[in-house]
């Protein structure tokens, strides 16, 4: 009898969200761009997103929201592209997004231009945006920023630059920021690192 109750309500919360789209969609063709987006994302995620009629549908709303000035909707279309690898098309919207502040427009960015997504491999442009996603909150972005410092992609290798950029990925919340940066100060400071033995010793403290 559980059961046969938790399967009812599940099929009316499934009802009322088809009749929620319905009712978003029929709003959005008399020009509710809200319930255009609202109705897209809803049709580009979760379950509904492996089915590519309800996908394309989706995308559809979403774009022809984005058109009316929404920008949550073009932030949302470029990262659909960019998920699924049409970088071109993602492109003006990822730049759009990454202007208005918006970190996963800046981060896909800063990986197109570092491993040549439909553009030319551009190390420079690559660093711009994974600094602003940084500067944004971005734990991943601090770190690539460190990794180009270190290897001098693009830029002169620069120890105290990489190091900032640990810190940055550490404050952050990056556990590999925090190690990273804590191995360099050691080094900088002369503190020897903890031989195996001493490792190995402390699991028995």
């Amino acid at each position: 009898m559980k059961f046969k109750m938790i399967g009812l309500v599940l099929l009316s919360v499934i009802f009322v969200q088809a009749a929620e789209l319905t009712q978003e969609i029929e709003s959005c063709k008399i020009g509710d761009i809200d319930n255009c987006y609202k109705a897209g994302t809803l049709l580009t995620t979760g379950e509904n997103a492996e089915d590519q009629e309800k996908k394309e549908l989706g995308l559809d709303l979403i774009r022809k929201a984005c058109k009316y000035g929404h920008k949550d909707a073009c932030t949302s279309l470029g990262e659909n592209y960019y998920k699924d690898k049409h970088y071109f098309a993602a492109k003006p919207y990822l730049l759009a997004s990454c202007k208005e502040g918006l970190v996963n427009g800046c981060n896909a960015l800063g990986t197109m231009y570092r491993d040549g997504q439909d553009v030319a491999p551009d190390d420079t442009l690559s660093r711009t945006f994974y600094e602003k996603a940084c500067s944004l909150g971005s734990k991943d972005a601090c770190i690539n920023v460190a990794i180009i410092y270190r290897g001098g992609f693009g830029v002169d290798k620069n120890r105290s630059q990489e190091k900032a950029y640990y810190k940055k990925a550490c404050k952050a919340g990056s556990t590999a920021g925090c190690d990273s940066f804590t191995t360099l100060d050691d080094e900088d400071k002369g503190i020897e690192p903890p031989s195996m033995w001493s490792k190995f010793k402390s699991l028995f403290n």
